[in-house]
């Protein structure tokens, strides 16, 4: 994964609650670096939370979090998709 912060890799296979970016400091168990984090979904959580995490960006106690494989999703991500939405209805 990488850090959804400096885009780091981070090489660690289990991350903890407690666990912070080498490089940059910030938390590395939160929902922006998690594989089920997805701006789309209801809460923005592709499980079924029975809680809304309201500071995405700080460490949670989330028993569903899974260190994203494929990278961090960045606030860019969104724009793109947006983009592409509005190009279909040009």
């Amino acid at each position: 994964m990488t850090c959804a912060f400096c885009s780091k890799e981070i090489t660690e296979t289990k991350i903890h609650i407690r666990d912070e970016c080498p490089a940059c400091g910030r938390d590395l168990h939160i929902c922006l670096n998690c594989e089920f984090y997805d701006v789309n979904a209801y809460r923005q959580c592709r499980e079924t939370i029975r809680e809304p995490v309201q500071n995405k960006d700080k460490a949670n106690y989330c028993d569903f979090f899974r260190a994203s494989k494929s990278g961090s999703i960045q606030a860019g991500s969104e724009n793109e998709t947006m983009k592409k939405l509005s190009d279909l209805f040009k």
